[in-house]
């Protein structure tokens, strides 16, 4: 059962990428949607047994290195983070397969994209059974290189194709962090296996590296190069440009990485390395700073985005930016709750988003829908429960996570975590605001596309629509049901020791009687927006015009999503493709190939056109040659001898 639920996804991909062309595309969506859907009947098996029951598990695969004392072995970790984070995985790839059946039909490479989905499942699910650090990354990078597949499906698009390369790149500079993080940890602790590392930390706590002429604690240079990796991974601030770019992919394509499982890696990462970052308090403080930041950041981008799939995209990013700034108070619980919850609300929200763009003929602009919830009143409703749950309304699965996130940063006692905290509470206001903008131009107001697209605007098929209704099912559920375990009362009993959290952070313990206005302001906040958002589009719909010109520059400045795009393509992108030109005219073309290679021809080519001038066909100009070369020789001679 163990391997089952991680090798199945597999082999349903191998089936359908090696064979899909043989057995045609119903029987390898069979096959994918099969596979990813036995693993998540199975993951229920496992958290049954490994979570209520108690029985932690590690699965033995394959001795995978030995080389030097070094020794690392193919094993599988089945604890109460794995557990969780199976159902997620499992459950999500599964409701997108079976989505993908209505939503991919038409496409030519069936086989293709249900084996990228289950491939990438098999990655991911690779990742969070991982059981030391080398295992973690061979799952990590999978899980990027699938990325890339499913990103650039469509190929044939150069956007597609120059999206996937940016998201390849862009977390390419993240993975060298956590690739120089894993070699620390090794030099510190002279270990790689989870376990090893854990134990050997507390001794650690004090050591330091000598680099670059200064002296660094070990552990907090260890943590912010793995946090550098989540910084990619995840899309915080500084590495998340490939985030909104990504959305020129199917739609599945973005429900299962950039809702529930991708993107979600970084936070696993972290929290499953709790019991090392909690000996840095310098690594605490920055993942809660960056994490503030990234969830204001991109909250105030959605505000003003109108490509229904980049919104949404944005309040991924900022909701990821919850789950860090919580891991950085020590709430790792709340984060990881909230990734349980999130998972669920914002798979739904993408494929209600793909089920618009299917109504509307593959139309992605706000602007160009309104009055459409008479005609796909499912959708409309699927998706009004998966703003609510975005809002954090109760009792809605975001509102019980979202709430403990913000109370533990309160709790935590420090100014970072009231910093973050005030951040969180800005941001649940424009996340409701941008939430209620989105439905309201989308679903209300008069039609504003053509009339032809109007009379075609129909419901989703069924096959598209049953996967929405069970995400909304966790969407509405998974917070009520999983607050008194993850983050209440009976989180000590549920968590084990899948995540330690020293007695000097006690951010959850004080959450718990944190004043009562600082628990209501972040549901005063989300229902704000969702009147100002009234406001703005139902009640006074010239207001956002005339708003957006009187502070045009600000509006500008969101509008081009701060120009962080702009700065990168100054600073790296355009001294890139300089330095690249100059090295292949001036250095490859100039310098080696016309000393080199090139030189020797083109010289050889020179020296032959100038002898073969000499040959002119006539016999006189040989005669007199050799009349001047015998004359010349005699010459040399009488020197010679006289």
């Amino acid at each position: 059962m163990y391997a089952a639920v991680v090798f199945l996804p597999l082999l349903g991909a191998i089936i359908a990428g090696f064979f899909g062309r043989k057995i045609g595309d119903r029987a390898s969506q069979i096959v994918t949607c099969t596979g990813v859907g036995l693993s998540a009947f199975l993951s229920l098996a496992i958290f049954n047994e490994v979570v209520l029951q108690g029985h932690v598990v590690t699965v033995h695969v394959l001795n995978f290195l030995n080389v030097q004392g070094i020794d690392v072995s193919w094993e599988l970790r089945f604890d109460t983070l794995t557990a969780v984070m199976l159902l997620v995985v499992n459950w999500v790839s599964f409701m997108v397969h079976v989505y993908s059946i209505g939503y991919m039909h038409h496409d030519p490479s069936v086989p293709r994209f249900q084996s990228y989905l289950s491939l990438f499942t098999f990655a991911m699910l690779m990742l969070v059974t991982a059981n030391n650090l080398v295992q973690l990354f061979f799952g990590w990078e999978g899980v990027g290189l699938a990325s890339y597949l499913l990103i650039g499906f469509w190929h044939e698009r150069p956007s597609a194709s120059a999206a996937a390369i940016k998201a390849f790149v862009v977390n390419r500079v993240g993975d060298f962090g956590f690739a120089l993080g894993i070699f620390g940890t090794f030099m510190l602790t002279g270990s790689l296996g989870f376990d090893a590392i854990f134990a050997a930390a507390p001794a650690k706590a004090a050591v330091v590296f000598h680099l670059f002429g200064m002296d660094v604690n070990a552990i907090t240079a260890c943590c912010l190069l793995l946090f550098v990796g989540a910084m990619g991974k995840s899309a915080q601030l500084g590495l998340h440009t490939w985030l909104p770019d990504a959305m020129e992919g199917p739609t599945p394509v973005s429900a299962l990485i950039h809702a529930a499982t991708m993107v979600t890696a970084g936070v696993f990462m972290v929290a499953r390395m709790s019991p090392l970052f909690e000996y840095s308090d310098t690594a605490l403080m920055v993942v809660t700073i960056v994490g503030a930041c990234t969830a204001m950041f991109a909250a105030t981008i959605g505000c003003v985005q109108n490509d229904i799939k980049r919104i949404i995209a944005y309040s991924t990013c900022s909701q990821l930016g919850y789950m860090f700034f919580a891991i950085g108070v020590s709430g790792y619980q709340a984060g990881v709750f909230h990734l349980f919850t999130h998972a669920f609300f914002k798979a739904l929200l993408f494929l209600g988003a793909g089920s618009v763009i299917h109504a509307m003929s593959d139309e992605q602009d706000i602007r160009r829908m309104g009055g459409i919830a008479k005609h796909i009143p499912v959708t409309t409703a699927l998706m009004y429960i998966g703003s609510l749950a975005l809002a954090g309304i109760a009792p809605f699965a975001g509102h019980y996570s979202k709430d403990a996130i913000l109370e533990a940063a309160w709790g935590s006692g420090t100014q970072v975590g009231h910093f973050a905290y005030w951040i969180g509470v800005s941001a649940a206001f424009l996340t409701a605001f941008y939430s209620w903008r989105l439905l309201i131009l989308t679903f209300h107001g008069k039609p504003r596309a053509d009339e032809h697209v109007m009379a075609h605007v129909h419901e989703s098929p069924a096959v598209m629509i049953v996967p929405l209704l069970v995400l909304a099912a966790g969407a509405v559920f998974a917070g009520w049901a999983g607050a008194e375990s993850f983050v209440g009362a009976g989180r000590e009993h549920f968590w084990g020791k899948a995540i330690l959290v020293l007695a000097s952070h006690p951010a959850m313990e004080n959450a718990e009687h944190v004043p009562a206005l600082i628990s209501m302001l972040p549901a005063i906040a989300a229902v704000s927006g969702i009147l100002v958002a009234y406001l703005f589009y139902m009640f006074v719909p010239a207001l956002p015009r005339l708003l957006a010109q009187a502070f045009r520059p600000v509006h500008l400045f969101l509008l081009n999503k701060w120009y962080v795009d702009e700065l990168y393509n100054f600073l790296f992108v355009r001294p890139a493709f300089w330095l690249g030109e100059g090295l292949w005219k001036g250095g490859d073309g100039a310098l080696i190939d016309g000393v080199g290679p090139d030189g020797v021809a083109a010289a050889t080519r020179d020296i032959a056109r100038r002898f073969s001038a000499l040959q002119s066909g006539y016999l006189y100009h040989y005669a007199f040659s050799m009349l001047t070369g015998a004359a010349v020789f005699v010459t040399w001679y009488i020197v010679k001898v006289g």
